[in-house]
């Protein structure tokens, strides 16, 4: 990590292969007991609308519930990127009393915007619907995204037409190293994985971006980036917190790791460093 961090812009397909390499050897020992999955519960007919369920062996109502959306680039990444990853992320929630879904969504090309938002939409309301079988506190149900994942969960929360019933309100939003706008700057080089999900019309990237839909009545938002980022990540995670302070009058809470990475920031949940991991519980609670 502090041999790749300072030049990690300069070949990130390739460095992130190494981060998932390395965590998915570390998580190999990461402790998974006491936790019951349940895999592939079916949303929709295509072979990505399906979710697993982690959640604690020890019988208990009103838990949280965490909906966990994997990045990608818009056009790769599945939920189970690894063996280890990103399974790791529900597995620490599950440990810290938290219902975890680790949530599988359509990619580009084949789905295009708002397309994957639609699954997602689709996802929250079978949580809401099945809380109670699960144990999970209808009022403390979270979003949570990495990278392509926190462009998704970020638009299907802050976009007021895609409101549930007042009985079935988020309890807040976590975005980690989220793509939160929509852009093809040529610093960017997922720009055209950007224009696969979002079409080539560069002039309604704005207005269909996430941070475009920030208001005061926003939902609670946790932000949270890495030193050493995919180029802009870091940026637009910056602006969201920025137009989530002028719009509320407060800074909402963003988390700065110093040493990690675009992928390490996600991959080292679960394993004896948990300061993001806690930052998080702490806003939940």
């Amino acid at each position: 990590m502090a041999s790749i961090g300072p030049v990690w812009a300069k070949n990130t397909k390739g460095h992130i292969r190494q981060m998932l390499d390395a965590f998915s050897e570390v998580l190999k020992d990461a402790p998974k007991s006491g936790i019951h999955v349940e895999h592939e519960i079916r949303y929709g007919a295509h072979e990505r609308q399906v979710f697993d369920v982690f959640r604690p062996e020890r019988q208990s109502t009103k838990r949280p519930g965490l909906i966990f959306v994997h990045g990608g680039a818009f056009t790769e990444g599945s939920r189970n990127r690894t063996a280890e990853i990103y399974s790791n992320v529900l597995y620490y929630f599950a440990r810290n009393e938290v219902v975890g879904i680790n949530s599988g969504y359509r990619l580009a090309p084949d789905a295009c915007y708002p397309e994957a938002t639609d699954d997602l939409e689709k996802i929250v309301k079978w949580t809401f619907e099945n809380a109670d079988t699960y144990g999970i506190d209808r009022n403390r149900i979270y979003l949570m995204g990495h990278s392509a994942g926190g462009a998704h969960v970020a638009s299907y929360a802050y976009d007021k037409t895609r409101k549930l019933q007042t009985d079935e309100r988020l309890a807040g939003l976590i975005i980690v190293s989220g793509r939160v706008r929509a852009d093809n700057d040529p610093r960017n080089p997922n720009a055209q994985r950007v224009a696969a999900y979002y079409g080539a019309d560069s002039s309604i990237y704005d207005s269909i971006s996430p941070v475009s839909f920030v208001d005061q009545e926003s939902i609670p938002t946790f932000i949270a980036t890495a030193e050493f980022e995919n180029p802009l990540i870091d940026v637009y995670c910056c602006e969201l917190a920025y137009k989530l302070a002028l719009a509320k009058g407060v800074m909402p809470p963003f988390y700065w790791m110093k040493g990690h990475n675009h992928t390490s920031i996600i991959a080292h949940f679960n394993t004896a460093e948990d300061e993001l991991g806690r930052a998080i519980l702490n806003f939940m609670s």
